[in-house]
């Protein structure tokens, strides 16, 4: 794992969302697009050293709508950025780790995804994100 990527949350509405991380906590909005293959719409924010995903759902059948449903909003995932992610998978998977797919999906800025299930994480959805190639968003 390179480094933190961002840090992903969970929210019921973005505009509301958005309106307190830019306007009470002050950070930068980076950037807003929706993620099909996730079902989600999510905005990027500059938290110094760190990103934050917004996460919300754009249907009531993706995973992060059934998350909120069953938990309610909040942090949802923490994504490690990695090169090589289909290299990575395997190298998990060969020491036990059980993935939520098989192959790399499309994420947000152009990066390939795969998340890490929580029972092989000690109860934390990670997420690999690779972004070679892709630029930094």
């Amino acid at each position: 794992m390179k480094k933190v990527d961002h840090i992903g949350i969970a929210v019921r509405s973005m505009d509301e969302a958005l309106d307190y991380y830019i306007h009470t906590l002050g950070l930068e909005l980076l950037g807003i697009e929706e993620v099909p293959s996730q079902k989600v719409k999510v905005a990027f924010l500059d938290a110094g050293n760190i990103k934050i995903e917004l996460l919300e759902p754009t249907g009531e059948d993706g995973a992060v709508a059934k998350y909120i449903s069953k938990r309610g909003e909040g942090i949802h995932h923490v994504a490690f950025g990695v090169s090589d992610i289909r290299s990575r998978m395997a190298e998990l998977k060969e020491k036990g780790v059980q993935l939520l797919s098989e192959e790399p999906k499309p994420g947000a800025g152009g990066a390939e995804v795969a998340f890490m299930h929580p029972k092989s994480s000690l109860g934390v959805l990670y997420e690999l994100c690779d972004k070679s190639g892709k630029g930094d968003k």
